[in-house]
């Protein structure tokens, strides 16, 4: 298992573009990507309304796990999704 946290710089947070982007790359990947708030909120990230029903807004930092799979370049991966993304 492999986690990272990422604070969201998106002006309004992890709406429908971006979860939508987020969805399509975690089904990408061979492993299972779960993301929580701070609040112990969580979603997988493959389910888009799960995701968008977290309302992560600018500023939240969450909290993405990877579970499976390749771990090490999964969490790469996310994490430069994130930053280019999020």
């Amino acid at each position: 298992m492999k986690q990272f946290t990422y604070t969201i710089t998106d002006p309004v947070g992890i709406h429908a573009r971006p979860a939508g982007l987020l969805v399509k790359a975690a089904k990408a990947l061979d492993s299972t990507i779960t993301i929580a708030k701070a609040d112990g909120k969580s979603a997988v990230a493959v389910k888009l309304m799960a995701l968008m029903g977290l309302g992560i807004k600018q500023g939240e930092t969450v909290t993405v796990t990877i579970e499976g799979g390749n771990e090490d370049a999964n969490a790469a991966s996310l994490e430069q999704f994130f930053k280019d993304n999020l």
